[in-house]
């Protein structure tokens, strides 16, 4: 499909655009910046406004993010899964029925419906301003949808391999890690990616749970840098190459 295929490469190259132009500018001086093409690569090449960056605090806020994003994608994908499987192989269950039900209508709930909920929660179980503030609720909707997706992939598991699995003597608990675990690897790698981009991206559970600067994930402060360097452009541009590369990574 030459058609199709010239389209996605034009479209790779709009995409590209963008993110070309943060790196290039993150590198240069603020002079290099307003005097040039802004798509011009640096003629001064500089690290100032990464150094900038650093010293304000940005490794704390990167390891914030990093904290609350293993904290909440790791847990919420073990009960995910665990959930998933219990409600595929318990089909019948009355009880398994309503918990899948009832994860289904945690889809339906988006979370700025809820957010005064949960903040009086959070303030009732006297964790506010911490970053178990925001662990907890981010697990708690990432699980639905998670739940939803290696449910429908376990399904695709071959009855007979569980049948095997059981006449060969091994436990629930064997074949949920011995069979379905190595079987849905794709779904939990699917999984995991989502939702560490959701939370890692997060703003309004960092915005609303917590107050001290030193709580502050990356997202809370991009939106500060943008106020303390509101003329600062590179050095924004800076922010935001240091906030993006976890997530290419990933």
């Amino acid at each position: 499909n030459w058609l199709g295929g010239s389209f996605a490469w034009i479209w790779l190259l709009i995409v590209m655009i963008p993110l070309y132009w943060i790196v290039i500018t993150s590198f240069k001086t603020q002079a290099n910046y307003f005097g040039t093409n802004p798509l011009a690569p640096p003629s001064d090449l500089t690290f100032e406004n990464y150094q900038l960056v650093v010293e304000n605090d940005f490794v704390r806020y990167f390891a914030n993010s990093a904290v609350v994003t293993i904290g909440a994608v790791i847990p919420a994908t073990v009960i995910s899964f665990m959930a998933a499987y219990a409600i595929v192989r318990g089909v019948g269950n009355r009880f398994l029925k309503g918990v899948n039900a009832l994860f289904l209508l945690g889809l339906a709930i988006p979370l700025q419906a809820v957010i005064i909920p949960v903040y009086l929660i959070i303030i009732r179980l006297q964790m506010y301003d911490t970053l178990a503030a925001i662990i907890l609720p981010s697990i708690a909707f990432a699980i639905p949808l998670s739940v939803l997706v290696l449910s429908n992939f376990i399904r695709d598991v071959p009855k007979e391999l569980f049948e095997s699995m059981r006449m060969d003597g091994a436990t629930e608990w064997g074949t949920l890690w011995r069979l379905a675990f190595p079987l849905t690897r794709p779904a939990l790698v699917t999984v995991v990616i989502y939702n560490g981009l959701g939370i890692w991206n997060g703003f309004l559970l960092p915005l609303v749970l917590t107050q001290s600067p030193d709580q502050r994930t990356i997202p809370l402060a991009l939106a500060s840098f943008q106020g303390q360097f509101g003329v600062n452009i590179p050095a924004i541009a800076a922010s935001v190459v240091l906030t993006t590369v976890p997530i290419v990574l990933l």
